[in-house]
């Protein structure tokens, strides 16, 4: 097995940079590679009493990635879908907003947001570092660093990526810590 057979795997050593957007990336590939492949019902599968589904969890992490490295790095406001939901009449518009969503289109909202906060978070480190400060700040002032938002998104993906696990064993019994050797998104 060659390092590109492991592509989400992050550096065996590198700069604390390298370290934290290749555990950033790993979460995304595992996440993802747990959401893979399934139809309609498959994304909408609920364990328990849990709303939660796989669909609702591509999309909410979607907008997660926009908020990181769109509004609470630069203030850019959110745009499509995220602009035109009603958030105070539904604060889980993404979870919920899933269920009427294609299989396309929800691996679609992921992939391109995935490649949009790549840019993003690329751009931001290249005129910067993990040290700038941010847009976000506390309500006393002070703004968080870069660093802290990829932290804040490495913990995000950390939770539903364990959520994606029981939820994908439910649908047809897929379980696993990592992708496969070699293992790219079927439906993007």
């Amino acid at each position: 097995m060659t390092n590109g057979d492991y592509w989400w795997e992050p550096p065996a050593a590198g700069t604390e940079a390298e370290h934290l957007l290749g555990a950033l990336d790993r979460l995304r590939a595992t996440f993802r590679w747990k959401a893979d492949g399934l139809d309609a019902a498959g994304l909408r599968t609920r364990i328990g009493a849990s709303s939660l589904t796989l669909g609702g969890l591509l999309k909410h992490l979607a907008r997660a990635e926009d908020q990181m490295f769109g509004t609470k790095l630069s203030g850019a406001p959110l745009g499509a879908p995220w602009d035109t939901a009603d958030w105070d009449t539904d604060p889980d518009w993404d979870f919920n907003s899933a269920a009427d969503d294609t299989p396309e289109d929800l691996y679609a909202l992921w992939d391109t947001t995935i490649e949009r906060s790549r840019a993003r978070l690329d751009a931001a480190l290249a005129a910067g570092g993990l040290d700038q400060l941010v847009h976000l700040a506390f309500p006393d002032g002070r703004h968080v660093s870069l660093r802290r938002l990829v932290c804040d998104l490495i913990e995000e993906y950390g939770r539903h990526t364990g959520h994606a696990d029981l939820l994908r064993e439910a649908v047809d019994g897929v379980v696993g810590e990592d992708p496969p050797a070699g293992w790219h998104a079927k439906s993007s």
